[in-house]
C-alpha cells in the first residue's frame, strides 16, 4: 500500500503540471485579454480611454511579458498558495474566492448529505421490492426528478419557498449580513436559505443515485453468494447490508472523483438564477472577461481535486471490495 501511494503522489506532480500549462494555453488562446475587453466596454459605454492609462495598466498586470514569463510566473505563485491578481476585481484572487469557497463547500456538503439520505434508503427498497406498486412509484418519481431540468425547479421552489415560507432567496444571507464576516448569526442566516438550493441541487443527483443504487444492488442480489447465504439462515437485513449492498457501493466510491470537484465547481446554473454567492458563477464571470488568473485558478483546483478525489477512491475501493488489488501480478 505504502508502494502504492508514493507512485500515485509521483505520477500527480506531471499530472498537475501538465494540466497547469493546458490550462494556462486554453486562458489564451482566445484573441485579445482583459484589457481589451475591459477597453471595449469602455467604448461602448461612451466613455474616453487614455492610452498611456492603457500602457501603464499593461505594464503592472504583465501583459507585455512573453507567455512563458507570466506561465512561470502563475505557476511559481502556486506552489506557495499565491493564485495571482483578478484583474476585474482588483484583489488577490485569494481574497476574490474567500467567502464564495466556504459557501460552495457549505452547499456541496449539505447537497451531498441529503442525497445520501434519500437516495441509498430508496434505492435499497426498489431493489428488495422488484416490480413492486412502491417501485413503480419511486421509479415514476424518480425519472420525473431526472428529467425535470434544474433551473426550473429552482425557479419553482423560489416561489414556493416565498409563498409559503416568506422565504425570500436571492442569494445564501439576509441583505444585512452580505459584507458582515462570518459568525454565528450569518450562519444561522445561511441555514435558513440553504435547504431550498440543496433540495434543487440534490433533485438530478438523488434520482440519478437511486437508479444507480437499485441496479447494482439487483445485480449482487442475483449472484450464489446471497443464496448461500440465505441457505445458511443469515439473517435478511444483515446479509443485505454486509455483503450485496457493500458490494454495490463500488461505484458510489469511485464516483468520489467527480464529487471533490464539485466543491469548486457547485451547480453553475442553478446558482446563477438563485443568485447564490457561490463559485460557479464567478468563474463563468472570469471566463467571459477573460480574468486569467482567477479563471486559471480555478481550474487548477478542480484539477488537484480531481486528481485526489481519484487516488481516494482507489484506496476506498481496495478496503471495500478485497477482490480489488492494488498491486500487480497474480495471487496463487
Amino acid at each position: 500500500m505504502l508502494s502504492y501511494l508514493i507512485k500515485r503522489a509521483f505520477y500527480m506532480v506531471p499530472t498537475l503540471v501538465l494540466t497547469s500549462i493546458l490550462v494556462f494555453i486554453l486562458i489564451e488562446l482566445p484573441p485579445g485579454d482583459y484589457l481589451e475587453s475591459y477597453v471595449a466596454e469602455l467604448l461602448s459605454a461612451g466613455e474616453t480611454v487614455d492610452p498611456k492609462e492603457i500602457i501603464y495598466l499593461r505594464e503592472e498586470y504583465g501583459f507585455d511579458l512573453p507567455v512563458w514569463e507570466r506561465y512561470f510566473k502563475w505557476a511559481s505563485g502556486l506552489l506557495v498558495g499565491d493564485f495571482g491578481y483578478s484583474f476585474e476585481y482588483q484583489l488577490p484572487v485569494n481574497d476574490v474566492i474567500g467567502d464564495r469557497l466556504l459557501f460552495t463547500i457549505i452547499v456541496t456538503f449539505f447537497t451531498i448529505i441529503f442525497t445520501w439520505i434519500i437516495a441509498f434508503p430508496i434505492g435499497i427498497y426498489s431493489a428488495t421490492h422488484q416490480y413492486s406498486w412502491g417501485d413503480y412509484g419511486l421509479t415514476f418519481f424518480g425519472l420525473l426528478g431526472l428529467a425535470t431540468p434544474n433551473f426550473l425547479l429552482a425557479l419553482i421552489m423560489m416561489y414556493l419557498a416565498n409563498r409559503w415560507f416568506g422565504t425570500s432567496i436571492g442569494g445564501l444571507v439576509d441583505p444585512e449580513f452580505v459584507d458582515q464576516p462570518f459568525g454565528w448569526a450569518k450562519f444561522v442566516s445561511v441555514l435558513e436559505h440553504l435547504w431550498i438550493p440543496v433540495i434543487v441541487i440534490g433533485t438530478s443527483g438523488t434520482a440519478a443515485m437511486v437508479r444507480r443504487v437499485r441496479a447494482n444492488l439487483l445485480d449482487e442480489l442475483r449472484k450464489p453468494y446471497v443464496t448461500t447465504a440465505r441457505a445458511k439462515g443469515v439473517p435478511e437485513f444483515r446479509g443485505l447490508m454486509k455483503y450485496p449492498f457493500r458490494m454495490s457501493l463500488n461505484f458510489f466510491i469511485a464516483d468520489i472523483g467527480g464529487m471533490l470537484p464539485q466543491i469548486i465547481s457547485g451547480a453553475e446554473i442553478v446558482a446563477i438564477v438563485m443568485s447564490l454567492e457561490t463559485t460557479g458563477p464567478l468563474l463563468i464571470q472570469a471566463l467571459q472577461s477573460q480574468d486569467m488568473y482567477l479563471a486559471g485558478s480555478f481550474l487548477m483546483m478542480l484539477s488537484f481535486l480531481t486528481v485526489i478525489g481519484v487516488l481516494i477512491s482507489d484506496i476506498a475501493l481496495a478496503i471495500l471490495d478485497p477482490r480489488i488489488r492494488l498491486q500487480g501480478g497474480v495471487s496463487r
